[in-house]
């Protein structure tokens, strides 16, 4: 394996959750550093936590009718 390959598979990443050092390679969870944060981060989704910004001043209208 080259240096630059082996050094880009080593490196640890902040957890996105918990923000604790992760590594990419061999984790069955990532980017999560574990199941618990994965499944806490998932919660979270279905619990409509995170939100996608929309601008409700603008009226969008796909179909236009002629």
């Amino acid at each position: 394996m080259s240096q630059v390959l082996e050094e880009v598979t080593n490196r640890e990443f902040p957890c996105p959750r918990c923000k604790k050092p992760a590594r990419w390679t061999d984790n069955p969870f990532r980017p999560f550093c574990c199941e618990r944060c994965k499944m806490i981060d998932l919660g979270a989704w279905a619990n409509e936590d995170y939100r996608v910004p929309v601008d409700e001043s603008k009226e969008h209208n796909d179909f236009e009718e002629e």
